[in-house]
């Protein structure tokens, strides 16, 4: 299976399957010097960790990382560091129930990779989707935590700002909100309202979509380049390629459609003797390069393929039947891709930093 490595200078692969017995990353091009051990990393595995409440898959898995290579630390160098050489990390799967997919090994699930899979590699892994699963997606974040220790002066943070039909109210933004309710959700009441229509949609074996928005904030303005590996395309492939996302915008994105010219340039001016802007429709990115703004984009989730309500669909032989999907699946599986979009976010601006500065000289 090719193309599972993301990046340029900071490199990451991910290996390992949903049902396998264990999931892992190698780090490659983090600089060395770096203080790294696994407390460093985990915090933000716990955010993504599954089973944390009702509205989220009740698997059951610890996520507890280990770095296997890529760090030293002895009597002199009195703090584990990065070494510069490939940094290993792994989590074990504990909690596998691949009997729950025994019944549907024969037919393919709408929504999911299953018929795609199956047309190019003539097999598949029908056990939670083997390398199309979610549980991949535990590796980013380990990897993005490393990514973070990087460019410790970009914080990086995200939020879920739409459930189905239902939105945040922007003037309630909260990020302390953030971490007290289960959906990462920055406006309070909103989240209230989330609960209820979650919980209905569980009771009726259904699912649904959601938006993230993910923002930095601390970037400089120089990371990225004109052409072919601007700063907002690479956060794009990097947030299209997490499982079930659908969309990317940046900044004011397809809303930019609406506006004309004079409203959607964001007008620049000097204050402290330092350019500032009037606006962030461009979500800090002009010309594929970071404008010192904040960084903003948004991700659409799809709703979680994986229902309890019969659907149609064929058998690998080609016979047309129902199917229904039991298990253990998030009834809105954009709240877990929270955490995974800052992952994703860290690894491009990491790796974008390297770039401009080894092209520079200048971080």
């Amino acid at each position: 299976m090719s193309w599972n490595t993301f990046g340029r200078l900071l490199r990451v692969t991910t290996f390992g399957e949903s049902h396998g017995p264990a999931i892992g990353a190698v780090v490659d091009g983090c600089p060395p010097g770096i203080p790294l051990k696994e407390a460093d990393i985990q915090p933000w595995l716990d955010k993504r960790r599954p089973g944390q409440s009702r509205h989220t898959t009740q698997r059951r898995e610890p996520d507890r990382v280990k770095i296997l290579s890529g760090v030293f630390r002895d009597d002199i160098i009195t703090e584990q560091v990065t070494t510069g050489a490939p940094i290993g990390l792994l989590i074990e799967n504990v909690d596998q129930r691949s009997k729950d997919y025994s019944a549907i090994r024969d037919k393919f699930r709408p929504g999911h990779a299953d018929y795609t899979y199956e047309a190019k590699y003539g097999l598949r892994d029908y056990r939670g989707g083997g390398r199309s699963s979610a549980r991949e997606t535990a590796m980013r974040v380990a990897a993005g935590a490393v990514a973070r220790k990087i460019i410790p002066q970009v914080e990086i943070r995200a939020a879920l700002v739409q459930m189905g039909p239902h939105r945040i109210n922007w003037d309630n933004w909260s990020w302390a909100e953030v971490d007290n309710n289960p959906f990462f959700c920055p406006d309070a009441e909103a989240a209230k309202v989330w609960e209820n229509y979650l919980d209905s949609l569980r009771k009726a074996g259904d699912s649904v979509g959601a938006v993230v928005e993910v923002i930095a904030t601390g970037a400089p303005a120089g990371w990225g380049a004109p052409l072919f590996a601007r700063l907002d395309q690479d956060i794009a492939a990097a947030l299209m390629s997490i499982p079930a996302a659908k969309g990317v915008e940046i900044g004011a994105g397809f809303r930019a459609a609406e506006l004309t010219g004079s409203e959607n340039a964001d007008e620049i001016y000097i204050h402290d003797g330092q350019a500032r802007f009037t606006k962030n429709n461009s979500g800090g990115v002009l010309g594929g390069i970071s404008s010192g703004q904040d960084i903003v984009a948004r991700m659409a989730v799809k709703p979680t393929s994986s229902i309890l309500a019969p659907r149609r669909t064929i058998t690998r032989s080609g016979e047309e039947t129902e199917i229904v999907t039991k298990g253990r699946h998030d009834p809105c599986v954009g709240i877990r891709a929270v955490p995974v979009a800052e992952a994703m976010m860290a690894l491009v601006l990491a790796d974008q930093f390297l770039m401009h500065r080894a092209q520079t000289g200048r971080g």
